[in-house]
């Protein structure tokens, strides 16, 4: 199509459109075709070792499950899927018996170890689709169990409102709500008033008045600690701002190498 496109426009429009229209053409046409690449489904034909593409021959082309473990491979899927369509139970877990120690065989460290029985032991029950009526040493897996999907997570977020002061802080005011009233009670309150400060100042570099610390402990706390109308006076904030700077700004010796031996 591209020829005759070209050959059409060399006649009627001229030799350099033409020729310059199937080169552009002809780039689009290459982008278009690495864009969208073939591929196809290969399939077995029979018990050859011929594959050809599904949706061409499907009468042809015998299709295999899928594999529940792929790492056992197919010969112990097929052990399997034989052991769960026998009739007799003795018969069943004879044959359970076997391919457990068959699949233990790939993995010979592990087993004798207890947990790893258990292990291959449900492997066995999921891979028949949990189909294989056998007993089992252990308690059989359940397959609703298996395919629940687990419960969200709730956020760790206990109060967002004042995200600055973290939940530490609310942590620690919750615990102090329980505390009886008193001197220890009234010093730690003050050490979370301090602490609330200093993580103010970290979020906002402006001074604060403690008016404000006051007034977010009393709504934090759900109105159970008061300290609004107290005369206490917190910490400075230029104190709080310096001491931050000076663990900040800390600089740590460099080691002299220079007299150090080489060998």
């Amino acid at each position: 199509a591209v020829l005759v496109l070209t050959f059409i426009l060399t006649l009627f429009v001229g030799i350099i459109q033409g020729i310059f229209f199937g080169i552009i053409l002809s780039l689009l046409l290459l982008v278009y075709r690495a864009s969208k690449p073939h591929f196809a489904f290969l399939g077995r034909i029979g018990n050859t070792n011929y594959f050809q593409n599904i949706d061409r021959f499907p009468n042809e082309v015998v299709v295999r499950e899928d594999l529940i473990i792929p790492e056992y491979g197919r010969h112990i899927q097929k052990m399997i899927n034989y052991a769960s369509t026998r009739e007799t139970k003795e018969e069943r877990n004879k044959l359970a018996n076997a391919i457990i120690s068959v699949m233990g065989n790939l993995q010979p460290h592990l087993r004798d170890v207890a947990d790893f029985q258990h292990k291959l032991w449900d492997q066995l029950f999921i891979m028949s689709d949990f189909k294989l009526d056998a007993d089992s040493p252990f308690e059989k897996p359940s397959k609703e169990i298996l395919n629940a999907k687990p419960e969200p997570l709730s956020y760790p977020q206990n109060f967002p409102k004042y995200r600055f002061y973290g939940n530490n802080i609310k942590i620690m005011i919750d615990e102090a709500v329980k505390w009886d009233s008193g001197e220890m009670k009234d010093a730690l309150v003050l050490t979370i008033a301090n602490h609330m400060k200093k993580c103010f100042l970290n979020w906002n570099k402006d001074s604060v008045k403690d008016q404000v610390i006051f007034d977010h402990l009393y709504e934090l706390s759900d109105t159970k600690i008061d300290i609004r109308d107290s005369k206490e006076e917190l910490l400075d904030s230029a104190l709080l701002l310096r001491s931050k700077k000076k663990f900040s700004n800390k600089k740590f010796p460099k080691k002299n190498n220079k007299n150090r031996k080489r060998y």
